[in-house]
């Protein structure tokens, strides 16, 4: 009798099981069926996981990668595949993706996973939509636009990146990576809270954000331990901190208008950001957190790239080098950077757009289809994941010469607004401190061409998985060569 009940019991099991199993299977496959003749070529590879590790095999960030050039031979730019658990239409092709950038809030939304969202919060800029969104981007474009050009935070961002060299002259050796991290954590930290490097929150915030940033490429699994809780838990705990510091501000400034007092007031992002009506208490903490994650990381990223195409580069180096020291001969000894030096480094501004364009800071973005979207031949179901993939426009033969080649020369006579280079995103969630990110990479390039040679110490590659990185830290031997610089100067 037992024998019985035990087989039937794995039986009834099996059977769900096998229904559980068949509805996932539909589910997976139900939508290649769905106005097949319509829908762009591909295919969706496994149940759940589709082709998704395929399309995340990390691969330099100068490159395609085998899945991009498997799948535009066989299908063409613009092909289907099932990505992030979603069916996914994947845009290799400049035009559709200028189109799905240009139609945000209208045919196209973001849409981020899981992770994202779960980490940053639904206030970020990042993952927000609609009012939300438009009324975070305006505060950061009001703030940029009153910043970037101040005396104070030029010469903050200056003396930053002095100390980081200085702290080189008896090295043989530096971690780039890391050292393009401290630079611009302690840039980002200053410019927004006000803070400096020795005070206490200062340490505080960076260790919380560090195990933030482990977080962004980890599953969502809110499991003590794991990557992706401690992420969220470090999220509060930089809330509360940033929190702290505003209510400290708020304080003081009351303060300071109740004694009449006429103490100098910070010219941080803070600052402003207190007077600003039109955000609510948490989308201000949230628009701090946007700013130090957008600061920190992306602006690291694009020095070192810059730093690394520039090493296997001599001829951009010694152009370069020429442009920075004919800057430097117009201005008296120790005399800070303003807004007219960086104006006139235009072989810089070549060089950064060159690093940004061969070696992709963001790959692509996530998107969603607001409603059925008939594009040329194609249709976009509605609901279905949309990606523009930027690395596939950026190094496409037919858009751009040579496309495979560092060629800084090439900006010379390029509109750096066109179409075919979106290296900051584009429409209405193009980013909004992109300016600030290429400030501080042209001031740290003045001091450290004229001031260091350097050779990549083996042959570290930027690799896109997603997120571009490094995986050695890129390692530099590097040399002063300071006096050298002077005699030319003089």
């Amino acid at each position: 009798m037992a024998e019985f009940v035990s087989f039937w019991l794995l039986l009834l099991v099996s059977m769900i099981l096998a229904f559980v199993l068949g509805l996932i299977i539909l589910n997976h496959n139900l939508p290649l069926f769905l106005r097949l003749s319509h829908v762009p070529k591909g295919t969706f590879g496994l149940p759940l996981l589709g082709e998704t590790l395929s399309f995340l095999k990390p691969h330099s960030s100068n490159s395609l990668g085998t899945f991009l050039q498997d799948h535009c031979s066989r299908y063409g730019k613009v092909f289907k595949s099932h990505l992030f658990f979603t069916p996914t239409v994947v845009s290799c092709d400049a035009e559709l993706n200028y189109f799905i950038l240009q139609n945000e809030g209208k045919l196209f939304q973001c849409s981020y996973p899981k992770t994202i969202p779960g980490i940053l919060g639904n206030l970020s800029m990042l993952v927000a939509v609609g009012d939300t969104h438009r009324r975070l981007r305006n505060a950061a474009l009001s703030l940029v636009t009153i910043t970037k050009s101040k005396p104070e935070f030029l010469n903050d961002i200056e003396n930053f990146a002095i100390q980081i060299l200085d702290s080189w002259k008896d090295k043989p050796q530096v971690i780039f990576c890391e050292e393009a991290r401290k630079f611009t954590f302690n840039v980002i930290v200053k410019q927004v809270l006000g803070l400096t490097p020795e005070e206490p929150e200062t340490t505080k915030i960076l260790k919380d954000f560090l195990t933030f940033m482990k977080g962004l490429i980890s599953l969502p699994l809110y499991i003590p331990g794991t990557p992706y809780a401690r992420a969220v838990k470090a999220r509060r705990r930089i809330s509360s901190t940033v929190k702290a510091i505003i209510e400290k501000r708020r304080r003081r400034s009351s303060n300071n208008n109740t004694a009449d007092n006429s103490e100098k007031k910070n010219s941080d992002f803070l600052e402003i950001l207190l007077c600003v009506d039109t955000l609510s208490e948490d989308e201000k903490v949230s628009f701090v957190l946007d700013s130090l994650l957008g600061g920190y990381e992306t602006t690291s990223l694009l020095m070192a790239l810059v730093v690394h195409f520039l090493g296997q580069s001599p001829t951009a180096l010694e152009q370069l080098k020429l442009e920075h020291q004919t800057i430097r001969s117009m201005k008296q000894n120790n005399e800070h950077l303003n807004w007219e030096d960086y104006k006139k480094m235009d072989f810089t501004q070549n060089v950064i757009n060159e690093a940004l364009r061969y070696g992709n800071v963001v790959k692509f973005v996530h998107r969603k289809a607001l409603k059925d979207v008939k594009y040329r031949d194609y249709l976009i179901p509605s609901g279905w994941k949309v990606l523009p993939v930027f690395t596939a426009v950026h190094l496409d033969p037919s858009l751009h010469a040579n496309a495979f080649q560092f060629h800084p020369w090439r900006w010379e006579n390029q509109d750096q607004t066109c179409k075919k280079f979106t290296p900051f995103g584009g429409g209405s969630r193009c980013c909004p401190g992109s300016e600030l990110a290429k400030v501080e990479v042209a001031f740290f390039l003045h001091h450290l061409v004229q001031n260091f040679r350097w050779r990549n110490q083996d042959e570290d590659q930027p690799i896109a998985y997603p997120y571009v990185e490094f995986k050695r830290g890129l390692v530099l031997n590097v040399e002063c060569c300071s006096d050298e610089a002077e005699n030319k100067q003089h």
